[in-house]
């Protein structure tokens, strides 16, 4: 019979701290998009992680408070008693948590709010509102030999007697199973879920509401393994900067750790454009123009803002 990755629950994970010479190594206190930052842009993840105070992010997106509306909807739907499980009752939802932040004006962001409510009404539609979710933004925790892993999850399922994790999707690229297969982020979900749980979790799955897709992956303990290794890798040269980073912020009193010239070096390119730090960062500021708020929003399908069918 197959085993999971060894991995343990970890409700709290621990604060990063440095070791001391002949101590055991501390592990490494992290979420999915943490690693994720470290590999994307080091100089973004100084500047969001280790700088204190935080430097101000820059202003908020709407494709994000759109996203956001998406999933708080979703999950407030499962909230609600059995019998109140409507195809209507989610569109109210999303009604009112809406946000209009980031968006053009006041109809664009009307526009997208109708958009939102057909999607999750049609999304809603699929689903059988008895089939009572294990947990939906469900916190969960891990820890491995190097690492202390927490993360949120949209859904946890179980499906004959095994976890299944379901990741919502929002955005208008359209995805592939390839997308599922490759995701660290799922992966590492699935071997928190487990461990939380203490249940077999191998599946995974993208649902993709503006295609009504779902992109499903089964993972097996040796896929598992290989993007446990990957995340490892990534968390010890993060760790690695940390520690040198508070050393030479530590001798400098306060001042700017010298060693980012090396080891926070930006990594610029068209994705400066939408980064959160461009402010604090001349090297991306230079490399790409800030995108509008709204940019990220794409054109509107016509076709998804009509009625949904119950």
């Amino acid at each position: 019979m197959s085993v999971q990755p060894a991995v343990t629950a970890a409700p709290t994970p621990p604060p990063e701290q440095l070791g001391l010479a002949g101590m055991p190594r501390r592990l490494f206190g992290c979420t999915p998009s943490r690693l994720t930052s470290w590999v994307d842009c080091p100089r973004r993840y100084r500047l969001t992680y280790l700088d204190r105070p935080r430097p101000p992010a820059g202003p908020p997106w709407a494709h994000n408070s759109f996203g956001a509306g998406v999933h708080n909807a979703l999950a407030g739907w499962w909230r609600l008693p059995r019998a109140e499980r409507t195809v209507a009752a989610v569109g109210q939802l999303l009604d009112a948590g809406w946000s209009a932040e980031g968006f053009r004006d006041s109809a664009q962001s009307g526009a997208w709010l109708a958009r939102g409510r057909a999607m999750v009404q049609r999304y809603v539609a699929t689903l059988d509102p008895a089939h009572e979710p294990l947990g939906v933004e469900r916190t969960i925790a891990a820890r491995t030999n190097r690492l202390a892993l927490s993360g949120r999850v949209d859904r946890l399922d179980d499906r004959g007697g095994e976890l299944v994790v379901v990741d919502y999707k929002t955005g208008r690229r359209p995805l592939t199973v390839d997308d599922t297969r490759g995701s660290m982020a799922l992966a590492l979900y699935a071997i928190a879920a487990a461990a939380t749980l203490r249940r077999r979790c191998l599946r995974v799955e993208l649902h993709h509401l503006p295609s009504g897709e779902v992109h499903a992956f089964e993972h097996t303990d040796e896929s598992l393994q290989r993007q446990l290794r990957r995340a490892e890798q990534i968390a010890d040269e993060a760790a690695a900067a940390t520690s040198a980073f508070a050393v030479d912020t530590s001798q400098a009193q306060g001042a700017t750790a010298p060693a980012d010239a090396d080891m926070f070096a930006p990594r610029p390119g068209s994705q400066c454009g939408w980064c959160d730090m461009r402010a604090h960062c001349a090297e991306g500021a230079a490399t790409a123009p800030a995108q509008l708020p709204w940019a990220g929003l794409g054109e509107i399908d016509a076709a998804a803002q009509g009625p949904a069918t119950p």
